[in-house]
């Protein structure tokens, strides 16, 4: 069993919400930070320790609203006067850009939400007889003196971690709620939760979705650039970050540009880049050059951050912080990215098996684009098609499967997703829990949407959201906080709106991102069909960094909890060219260690 927590005095920044009754005071005091919001009664229903800025507060008679994160509310009392009982909440919240939580006490009762992309989180968890909640999870352990669930742990070397195992913290008695759910703490101290979130029908054109996905990210961006000063983002050249940019131009403040080529010779990204920058006057364009960037694992022997969970974007950590400082020095305030793109501009194949039966003439024309693009085989194609599982019958076989080959892609790009699969260093006793856990889990699990495509497409945007939430933590430590107004809600909804076939096809490239951005961005920049990868980069990162990685694996935490073979691991640390890693990575296994090594520095104050 792996012990709480140290938290304090390194980064661990977040909120608390408390139920209006007494037993929440001890709550709180135990709990500390700067700032703590309180009824009339001196009963406390909310403490800060995040920036001044990131909470904002309202009150109109027994009425109290929140919006903590990016949201740019005017006349916030001006809503609070508008909700009379909870019900009232997510009608207003609904009306609201950016990405935030929203926190409601009406009459003593509270509500708290996050946002239905997964980036906001809620967790919950009983402390002294009050229930809590937070947007942190390790907050609540710390609070609660919760452990380390240790077959939670093995599920997390799974790779990927399926619905609805990644919703499960990995600490003993915190709770997350679903992002599509809101929290309600009663003034008995009770609680219960209600769906607030719904996704869209699919219904819109491509013409009629062009003017509501533009508005979308227009607005996402203005809730980032609205109070002015400087930012920086990203422009790699490719649709997601060049919208961004060109956008961010239009707003109230100053854009720094940032580039950041990769070691591939056939990367091009710099050259759209300068292409886009061009049609930019007076924009300032910074380029890292690609032998100063630092390789994928770099660094991880030394990261020390406080993150409530384990995430796979550890491995880039020196890499999306090296870009900061100087940022930073030249006055950014947030660092915006074209992150969720991919995920909200584009989508899954996997609409087309359901297209396939409602539209097979349709259908059949674009699977043989896709077979062309993928190479897929017939045969595997048309296996993917006449799967007709459910979700849970999908999951529980995956439970049988996890030491099975990966599937070909047909079968993963037609189906419920890439299933999970526990590569060779990991143990037998680490199987048999993940294995556990996804047999529990299976029998009541329920996709995400009612299609293979967007329950796909929901549970990549949620994935992503898992590595983009960490992310934002240990930048925002660092003093230039990312941002991504990609995956704001309104966004995610203006672009599933639109009818999968117009949205998703072999034949042309985010054609609803292309049609929105007619006017914005240069057409001779919306031209561009390739995608850089960064594969190159993480083989020689590889090899330069054998050495911390033989040593991260010498004295393991997670082979000290019978998790892992680490001698399998080091192997591969000094092998780096094996053919092994052709079909696996042990991305989930470092992230996995790095937690569990950070939860065990002493504090730094």
């Amino acid at each position: 069993m792996t012990e709480p927590p140290e938290t304090e005095g390194r980064g661990a920044v977040g909120f608390a919400v408390f139920p209006d009754c007494d037993g929440a005071v001890t709550a709180a005091r135990s709990v500390g930070g700067p700032r703590t919001w309180a009824h009339p009664s001196g009963r406390p229903w909310l403490t800060s320790d995040l920036p001044p800025d990131a909470v904002t507060v309202a009150e109109a008679g027994d009425t109290r609203l929140a919006v903590i994160g990016c949201c740019p509310v005017q006349e916030l009392r001006r809503h609070a006067e508008r909700v009379h009982d909870l019900d009232d909440v997510d009608r207003v919240a609904r009306r609201l850009p950016g990405s935030f939580h929203l926190v409601a006490s009406v009459g003593g009762r509270v509500l708290v939400r996050g946002t239905a992309s997964g980036l906001r989180l809620v967790f919950h968890t009983r402390v002294g007889g009050v229930t809590v909640a937070a947007d942190r999870a390790d907050v609540l352990a710390r609070l609660a003196g919760a452990c380390v669930d240790e077959r939670q742990l093995a599920v997390r070397l799974l790779f990927p971690v399926p619905h609805p195992l990644a919703d499960v913290p990995l600490w003993r008695g915190v709770r997350q709620l679903d992002p599509a759910h809101h929290l309600v703490l009663e003034r008995d101290g009770s609680t219960r939760s209600g769906r607030w979130w719904y996704p869209p029908e699919p219904e819109l054109s491509l013409a009629a979705a062009a003017e509501p996905a533009r508005r979308a990210l227009v607005d996402a961006v203005e809730a980032r650039t609205a109070a002015g000063g400087v930012v920086s983002c990203d422009l790699s050249g490719g649709l997601d970050s060049t919208s961004i940019c060109f956008l961010a131009a239009r707003g109230g403040a100053s854009v720094i540009a940032f580039t950041w080529p990769t070691l591939d010779e056939a990367d091009d990204d710099l050259r759209w880049a300068r292409r886009a920058a061009a049609h930019l006057p007076g924009l300032r364009h910074d380029v890292l050059p690609a032998d100063r960037s630092p390789l994928v694992y770099a660094g991880l022997r030394e990261a020390d951050d406080v993150v409530d969970e384990p995430t796979i974007g550890v491995v880039d950590r020196a890499r999306v912080l090296a870009r900061l400082p100087e940022l930073a020095r030249s006055g950014a305030r947030l660092h915006l990215t074209g992150i969720g793109g991919d995920h909200v501009a584009w989508g899954s194949d996997a609409y087309y098996h359901t297209l396939m039966r409602t539209r097979p003439f349709l259908a059949l024309h674009r699977l043989r684009g896709y077979r062309s693009l993928f190479r897929w085989t017939r045969q595997s194609t048309v296996r993917a098609l006449l799967d007709h599982r459910s979700y849970g019958a999908w999951l529980a076989d995956s439970a049988d499967e996890l030491r099975a080959p990966v599937p070909d892609s047909a079968t993963t790009g037609l189906g419920w997703g890439m299933p999970p699969r526990a590569f060779p260093w990991v143990t037998d006793e680490a199987v048999d829990l993940a294995r556990e856990a996804l047999l529990a889990a299976a029998p009541s699990a329920r996709p995400l949407g009612p299609t293979r495509g967007l329950h796909s497409d929901l549970e990549q945007i949620r994935a992503t959201n898992r590595i983009v939430r960490q992310w934002e933590q240990i930048t925002a430590r660092q003093g230039l906080p990312i941002s991504s107004p990609f995956m704001d809600d309104r966004v995610i909804e203006a672009f599933l709106a639109v009818r999968p076939e117009e949205r998703i096809t072999p034949f042309d490239y985010k054609p609803v991102l292309k049609a929105a951005m007619r006017g914005v961005v240069p057409d001779e920049c919306l031209e561009r069909s390739t995608k850089a990868e960064a594969t190159l980069d993480a083989a020689q990162g590889l090899r330069e960094h054998r050495g911390d990685l033989l040593a991260l694996w010498e004295d393991s935490r997670l082979a000290e909890l019978g998790l892992v073979d680490k001698r399998r691991l080091a192997d591969l640390a000094v092998r780096p060219s094996t053919p092994d890693l052709r079909e696996a990575t042990f991305y989930a296994a470092v992230g996995c260690e790095v937690w569990l090594r950070a939860l065990r520095r002493p504090a730094v104050l």
